[in-house]
């Protein structure tokens, strides 16, 4: 096995009522990252995560910092059951909310910093969505860039609608007002591709979040970042991140544009063999690299039995 390895970090849809649960419950490390966030956050995160609702946990606002918690919990347990080397780690990689996580754990902010960055982040971003009804729809099929941003402009009429994620092969999501998300139904369908309304707040990675991204600059703004220990991928240009001052435009970029996920991982598969592992909450990523490379091994970390069995493996 190649020694490199690339860690996956999820974004918000990831999330589900019990995330967290069995790591919190069978490692110490992880219990330790989810009693530092509620000291943080100055309530208990992890009764939601482990508990519900389902319907707050889903919320912008909570689901952005569960997610970072979850993940980050689940590395520091991988790390201590020697199920990952972090000398090995070559690369980050986060999708919208996970590259928060990826620059973490890369070391660019403290585990605080970070989170107290994602819990703005999600309060911003629901705040906004709240303000306009908005939305995203899922187009599934023969989805390209191009057919995307042409079906998004003939939907528009005057609106915002734009391309939000381009997630892999054949599955793009656009993003913005409720009306014209509603109008690019018939013609997605018309067109031949498959069109999902989403179940989210708002027209995340779109200009509908201009309000968010404003307050994020300036939160942005307060924390002092470090040049990465690794190499962090930055969704809105599917490339390495560079310096603190332009990992910090591009994070505000990332609420108002496309997250160019497929392209990342483009540029992952051709730098060469690798491990890939995605850590907790969810498979999410797993899916989408598998669209992407069908016969690529990825090692989802989604629950603590992955660790217990690595750990039996070793001994």
């Amino acid at each position: 096995m190649s020694q490199k390895t690339y860690i996956l970090c999820p974004g918000q849809g990831a999330q589900q009522v019990g995330m967290g649960k069995d790591y919190f419950e069978q490692h110490e490390p992880a219990r330790k990252i989810f009693e530092r966030a509620n000291a943080v956050l100055g309530f208990d995160l992890g009764a939601l995560c482990f508990n519900g609702p389902e319907e707050r946990l889903n919320q912008t606002d909570i689901s952005q910092p569960a997610i970072f918690v979850t993940s980050v919990a689940c590395y520091h347990a991988a790390v201590a059951a020697g199920t990952i080397q972090p000398i090995s780690i070559s690369t980050w990689a986060g999708l919208s909310l996970g590259e928060y996580t990826a620059l973490h754990l890369g070391g660019v902010f403290s585990f605080e910093e970070g989170l107290k960055l994602v819990a703005g982040r999600g309060k911003y971003m629901q705040e906004a969505a709240v303000a306009t009804p908005s939305g995203m729809v899922a187009l599934a099929g023969a989805a390209d860039e191009a057919k995307a941003n042409e079906l998004c402009a003939q939907a528009a009429q005057g609106e915002i609608l734009v391309p939000a994620n381009f997630n892999a092969p054949g599955q793009i999501v656009v993003s913005g007002s409720l009306a014209a998300c509603q109008r690019i139904l018939p013609l997605a369908e018309a067109a031949g591709l498959k069109a999902i309304p989403l179940k989210v707040a708002g027209a995340f990675h779109s200009p509908l979040m201009q309000p968010a991204a404003d307050r994020m600059a300036a939160e942005l703004e307060k924390v002092a970042f470090s040049t990465p220990n690794q190499p962090v991928y930055a969704n809105v240009t599917a490339e390495k991140h560079h310096d603190a001052a332009s990992i910090k435009k591009l994070l505000v970029d990332q609420i108002v544009k496309p997250v160019r996920w497929e392209q990342t991982m483009q540029a992952l598969l051709a730098a060469g063999e690798a491990r890939w592992v995605e850590l907790a909450p969810g498979r999410v990523l797993t899916g989408l690299l598998k669209r992407i490379n069908r016969r690529l091994p990825v090692e989802s970390l989604a629950t603590a039995d992955t660790l217990t069995a690595a750990a039996a493996a070793k001994a």
